[in-house]
């Protein structure tokens, strides 16, 4: 049955159970990708519970701090455009070309925006990330001793800084990464 043959090497057993064990988590990754809010909601109560074990610890402020880091680089890598206007744009300056840019008229070419970072790579890196600092925060040997306030200072102006850069990389090339907002067109209409 699932007991390994006589003349299977331990690495090829190995390898077998690692590789079966692959398969079913991506099984249970593919069953999960409609339930958009309920992956979210689980990724918000992780995070919660995250940061009680911080506050109630009083310690691994060092963990949280680079978990905050990297999630502000996953959100910056969802929010912007998988060809970036700016360097398509630069691109085609040099090359005479200067039809590479956002269409800006009526009668243009209409370009859907497409992420960076789709949706469900954001949502499971996040989550794998909140999962592996939660982890973390079970070993002495991530509790470096810093002076927490510095840490939250620094990550607000490094948020603050950052966020302001990409909304004007946004608003100077036209482009909302949310489809909220947007005008819907019935098929039926034709608007």
């Amino acid at each position: 049955m699932d007991a390994p043959e006589p003349d299977q090497t331990p690495f090829a057993a190995v390898s077998a159970q690692t590789s079966r064990l692959g398969r079913i988590y991506q099984s249970y990754l593919d069953k999960s990708t409609p339930y958009t809010a309920y992956r979210w909601i689980g990724t918000a109560v992780l995070l919660s519970v995250f940061f009680l074990r911080i506050v109630l610890a009083q310690g691994w402020y060092i963990v949280c701090y680079s978990l905050g880091i990297y999630l502000l680089n996953l959100f910056l890598a969802f929010l912007q455009p998988k060809i970036d206007p700016s360097l398509t744009q630069d691109e085609g300056l040099e090359d005479g070309d200067a039809s590479s840019s956002l269409p800006t008229k009526k009668d243009e070419e209409f370009r859907p925006f497409i992420r960076r970072l789709p949706e469900f790579k954001f949502w499971h890196s996040a989550t794998r990330a909140i999962a592996i600092s939660f982890f973390c925060t079970w070993f002495s040997i991530f509790n470096v001793p810093v002076f927490w306030p510095v840490l939250v200072v620094y990550f607000l102006i490094l948020f603050s800084l950052t966020m302001r850069r990409q909304i004007q990389h946004m608003i100077k090339y036209r482009y909302v990464p949310f489809s909220f907002g947007k005008a819907r067109y019935n098929q039926r209409s034709g608007h």
